[in-house]
């Protein structure tokens, strides 16, 4: 469907509903540079479990923005946060009385991060995936950096000297080649890099925002809002750059040192990035997240 937002952008939001008698709904928030139809097996997997999936493709993304990918107006990050909230709303009220969780993954974990200090009322629980809390002098620079590049090249330009020590980053980790840290399948990783709709850079722009949103993440007064009784799991690669265990044990720490009494960290061995996309960890990983959505209970909204 297409779903109206609050400043009137229209946004593209995919259903996997065929679910004869559903006991929740799965909200999915889909990473940088991909879009929402590359969770079909997971959504069909989480179907078969008697889950309705929605995803949307977020600004600069996908059928969202299939002629300006990487780009939108407004302040991307801040924006996707309010898309998300909306979309939680109407599929909330739809479907009035069954759990409903949000699932984020790598850029969209970040945006799931910021949603849980923001509307943490819409959500029964949530799983933060491929994330990390980042380090705060890195999303510094990178903000300083984007925001550079953005007042010389514009900022609707792609950010390729920032993507460049971001990804490239990534890649040094490993010495396999390029996009290899994405996942231990090769096969996952030449699809993704044949896709146009992951295949581009995002703009100076959308890094400017990524990294302002980044920044206000783990500052005293957003973390207020977070609902200290809510469920929450954070899964990931042990062997992710993103985080990893380092990252996401931090991430796990600043959780539980803000009160959340839910909260709880599962780390795949030998998995990158997209565990979702390895053949030889998706079963595992769909079993622990699976597992966790089960056991929450649908609060009164």
């Amino acid at each position: 469907m297409v779903f109206t937002s609050f400043d009137g952008k229209q946004i593209f939001v995919r259903e996997w509903a065929d679910v004869p008698e559903p006991v929740g709904v799965v909200q999915i928030a889909h990473g940088m540079n991909e879009y929402a139809a590359r969770y079909e097996r997971f959504a069909r997997a989480l179907n078969r479990c008697g889950y309705i999936v929605v995803a949307d493709d977020h600004r600069g993304h996908g059928d969202t923005d299939a002629d300006t990918l990487g780009y939108a107006e407004g302040d991307m990050f801040a924006d996707t946060v309010k898309d998300m909230a909306g979309i939680a709303k109407h599929y909330g009220e739809k479907y009035a009385g069954l759990k409903y969780v949000l699932f984020g993954f790598s850029y969209g974990s970040f945006l799931t991060q910021a949603f849980l200090e923001r509307y943490p009322r819409f959500l029964d629980g949530a799983v933060v995936a491929g994330s990390a809390r980042q380090n705060g002098a890195a999303v510094r620079a990178g903000k300083l950096l984007s925001g550079l590049c953005g007042a010389c090249k514009g900022k609707d330009a792609p950010a390729n000297f920032v993507n460049g020590l971001v990804f490239g980053g990534y890649d040094k980790k490993f010495k396999e080649g390029e996009w290899q840290w994405l996942s231990c399948d090769r096969e996952n990783n030449e699809r993704y890099r044949a896709d146009p709709f992951c295949n581009f850079v995002c703009s100076n722009a959308f890094f400017r925002s990524f990294f302002k949103g980044m920044a206000g993440l783990y500052k005293k007064k957003n973390a207020a809002g977070l609902d200290k009784s809510l469920p929450v799991l954070l899964i990931a690669g042990k062997d992710d750059p993103v985080g990893g265990e380092k990252g996401m044990t931090r991430l796990y720490e600043f959780y539980r040192k803000q009160g959340l009494k839910d909260v709880h960290l599962h780390l795949i061995e030998g998995s990158r990035h997209e565990f979702l996309n390895e053949r030889e960890h998706f079963d595992a990983a769909f079993d622990a997240i699976a597992g966790f959505i089960k056991r929450i209970p649908a609060r009164k909204r």
